[in-house]
């Protein structure tokens, strides 16, 4: 099956739903330090008092260096930490990384124990980008914290080092760093999961798999080492599913049930993400946010009224929390998702009283695409056109944006040729984005250039040889053309390697062995992928094999799903007019 990357109408709703959050870091030194504690100047003498308050004049009038020297100074022949704090601080203020540096050095060789010097040492020579001599001060940061905070510490540390230009360099000081951990019974799982996201952040995606593996061994049921498998399913790494089905099979937190619905849906595993959204509106049937993801996906598969009615429930529950931005952006998806099930249902003026709710200047832009798809639909599509292109861009990605959904809008309408050109326009502006070239191979094929749709899949597949969509796509166009089919067959096969059970891949598999005359193969393969995923294109395929094989009734009761679930559907439609059935 050929389908689109960008679901741009579930895009919006994935937004708005949190992923766990990590602990923070330690607080950064902040920019401007307040007055010395009295006990502090009254313990000056005279004459470091006067050199502390010659300090703060000089920094007050605008010069910095005098200040920073003098309060060195002072620092260096009293002891004391909070003059060398401030003198840390006078650096920052002033942005002079180098001196700030100099200064906690200083501290933390006079006071070798002091636990914010080390601190401070570490947070800049992070910021500096000093990635390399960072190991010491962090294994001492973690020496010092109190063991009921050591496991928030450790999930802190990939926040930490965040912004390095050297993530390999990072990954090799944490583990470096971590080695205490690692061999602590009581840390080591949660060490290793730290470990493993420094790696895949270092794009070291089997190493962080191994990390995994270990930490696996150490506490199956580790929150931390779900979330890291989560991030590797979702890129692609599909040796983590076991990790993730086995925290999943045992006792997790909202939350955490989740974020693996959420990294079903970012995988285009739909199904698998109802499931896991089932269970977790039934438990936890008072946490808003199921709900409003549940109905994202139920307007996805046409069930409306189902969606209608979680919906209903979002809202009820949205309106009881507090006044703030995240109640708001909630209830803003669900009117746009109220609006789209009115506009599938045609009730363009009930879709039209939908956006006229939306008060939030974040979403004005999605709302706005709505009204332009209100506009289409109703045969407006000069007009729906010319208000995408009003909105306002400010930035090259507010740009890319317009253009993405009047590309989306012609598409709609059928209007392939023009989507294909303007696509093009797109991709011109991020050459090296291999989605938006796969939606140009795509629009392509629609407008009927299907030797450049053939080559821009195989530029894709030279750029990203684990680009999976290619290898589906281009097998698939194969084999419904009926060409080439050993060739279709081997690059279906090589996608479903990337992207296991796949259904979209699975029916391609299945219409490849059709075409190759295997039925019974092709009936196995089509039937696991419709159960797994009931799309009206997958119908098609399924129902023309069950035809073949002279089992009419079964494939008219398949076409006829398919049709409740998408009645335009092209590749639907096409297969009944070819076969001149009414189902």
């Amino acid at each position: 099956m050929l389908h689109f990357l960008r679901i741009r109408h579930l895009s919006w709703a994935l937004a708005l739903l949190p992923l766990a959050s990590w602990a923070q870091p330690a607080s950064r030194p902040p920019a401007r330090a307040a007055a010395l504690p009295q006990a502090i100047t009254e313990a000056l003498n005279a004459e470091l008092f006067y050199e502390v308050l010659l300090s703060e004049l000089s920094t007050s009038a605008g010069d910095p260096g005098t200040g920073y020297a003098l309060m060195l100074d002072a620092a260096r022949r009293s002891d004391d930490s909070a003059l060398y704090r401030r003198a840390v601080e006078i650096a920052l203020q002033a942005r002079s990384g180098d001196s700030a540096l100099a200064a906690v050095r200083t501290w933390k060789n006079a006071q070798p124990q002091s636990r914010d010097a080390n601190r401070f040492l570490l947070q800049i020579l992070v910021a500096l980008n000093r990635t390399g001599d960072t190991a010491e001060p962090l294994r001492q940061e973690l020496a010092y914290t109190a063991a009921p905070n050591k496991a928030a510490a450790l999930q802190a540390i990939p926040q930490l080092y965040a912004r390095t230009s050297d993530k390999a360099l990072a990954a090799s000081v944490v583990e470096q760093a971590l080695q205490d951990a690692l061999n602590d019974p009581a840390l080591s799982a949660i060490a290793w999961s730290t470990v493993g996201r420094m790696r895949l952040a270092a794009n070291d995606p089997m190493g962080a798999l191994a990390a995994a593996q270990t930490a696996q061994t150490l506490s199956p049921s580790a929150d931390n080492l779900a979330l890291l498998a989560l991030e590797l399913v979702a890129e692609g790494v599909s040796a983590a599913e076991p990790i993730v089905t086995r925290y999943f099979e045992g006792h997790t937190t909202p939350d955490m049930r989740l974020a693996y619905a959420r990294s079903l849906v970012g995988q285009q595993r739909y199904a698998e993400a109802a499931v896991q959204l089932d269970i977790l509106t039934k438990e936890k049937p008072d946490l808003p946010d199921p709900w409003l993801l549940q109905a994202t996906l139920q307007v996805q598969d046409n069930r409306l009224d189902a969606a209608q009615a979680s919906l209903q429930r979002f809202t009820a529950l949205a309106e009881q929390l507090p006044q703030e931005e995240a109640r708001k952006a909630g209830l803003t998806q669900a009117y746009l998702l109220h609006a789209q099930i009115a506009e599938k249902r045609q009730r363009f003026d009930e879709a039209e009283a939908w956006l006229a709710r939306i008060d939030n200047s974040d979403e004005l832009f999605g709302a706005q695409v709505r009204r332009a798809s209100l506009l289409a639909r109703q045969g407006r599509l000069s007009h729906a056109r010319a208000l995408i292109q009003s909105l306002p861009a400010a930035t090259p990605e507010d740009e890319r944006m317009k253009l993405s959904a009047e590309v989306q809008l012609l598409r709609n309408a059928q209007q392939y040729q023009d989507a294909y050109e303007l696509q093009g326009r797109l991709v011109a502006l991020a050459p090296q984005d291999n989605d938006l070239l796969y939606d140009q191979a795509m629009l392509a094929e629609k407008a009927g250039h299907q030797e450049v749709m053939e080559q821009l899949l195989r530029k894709i597949i030279a750029r990203q040889p684990d680009y999976h969509h290619a290898y589906n796509a281009l097998g698939y166009v194969l084999a419904d053309r009926g060409v080439q089919l050993e060739e279709a067959r081997q690059l279906i096969e090589k996608a479903l390697e990337y992207a296991p059970g796949d259904p979209y891949i699975t029916d391609s598999l299945g219409w490849v062995q059709f075409r190759l005359g295997n039925l019974s193969r092709a009936l196995e393969l089509l039937e696991s992928a419709y159960k797994k995923r009931p799309d009206a294109e997958i119908a098609a395929h399924l129902g023309e094999v069950l035809w073949t094989l002279q089992q009419q009734d079964a494939a008219r009761n398949i076409w006829r799903e398919g049709l409740r679930q998408s009645p335009d559907n092209e590749v639907l439609q096409g297969t009944l007019r070819r076969l001149g059935v009414q189902p």
